[in-house]
């Protein structure tokens, strides 16, 4: 029997609203294409499979002050989003590297669906975000996020305030590190479109009448593709290596 119910549904809603804030925005799970019914039921199971665990952490703070808890269910809330947006900004880089190969290589075609979400995004950069996803499923990233998030009651204590400027740090070493990977990512293809644009243009001027563009499109689109043919493996890897460096937490 249970000595406390009360305290333990408080207990088990403060560790709801830091794993729930995660899930509600972190990469596969927070997809439009995840009812939000399982959305919510994964939440929940997480939050009673890690309360065992946070159990000493967490009782103490539920006896206390209707406005206290109050501010610690929204410090926990933010925490929780902090946390998930680490890896959705780690995502958004693969998106914003697809971009840029799509665009370096002239493979600019009306944009589709995107499959993980309910908007429009060109077709390579939504096959490289859906294979990056699938990667870091295979590798289990989500196990080190929750990982990050146990392992935040130890840095991020519940009741602390979070410094605004600790978080603007945090959020923005994680945009330089998503920045620099993705510029690794499309590194070859940048290269490939300068040299190949710059070729095309030494023709242009030492052969006017030709029709460069006609001409040069489909051969920079299919080097483009081959080149795509031939790195995406390492691609994917370097994306998957990158991702526990990137996720530090706060």
């Amino acid at each position: 029997m249970i000595a406390d119910p009360q305290g333990t549904v408080v207990a088990f809603f403060l560790v709801f609203c830091r794993i729930g804030g995660c899930m509600m925005v972190l990469p596969g799970f927070s997809s439009a294409r995840l009812p939000m019914q399982i959305r919510l039921f994964i939440s929940l199971a997480l939050s009673m499979a890690l309360l065992p665990i946070l159990w000493s952490t967490v009782y103490p703070k539920v006896h206390g002050e209707p406005s206290a808890l109050a501010l610690v269910i929204m410090t926990e809330i933010v925490i929780g989003v902090g946390y998930g947006l680490i890896a959705h900004l780690y995502i958004l880089g693969l998106q914003f590297a697809g971009t840029a190969i799509s665009m370096l290589i002239a493979f600019q075609g009306p944009p589709g669906g995107d499959i993980l979400e309910d908007t429009s995004e060109a077709h390579l950069s939504s096959f490289m975000s859906l294979a990056g996803m699938l990667i870091l499923f295979m590798f289990d990233f989500h196990h080190i996020v929750l990982k990050a998030l146990v392992d935040s009651y130890n840095t991020l204590p519940m009741g602390q305030i979070i410094e605004p400027n600790r978080l603007l740090i945090t959020f923005t070493d994680t945009l330089s590190a998503t920045f620099n990977i993705a510029l690794r990512l499309s590194s070859p293809f940048l290269l490939y479109g300068l040299l190949f644009n710059l070729a095309v243009g030494f023709v242009n001027k030492l052969a006017p009448h030709i029709p460069v563009y006609f001409i040069s499109t489909p051969f920079i689109v299919t080097g483009g593709i081959f080149l795509i043919y031939l790195g995406i493996a390492a691609m994917l890897h370097q994306f998957a290596i990158g991702f526990p460096g990137v996720f530090g937490g706060f």
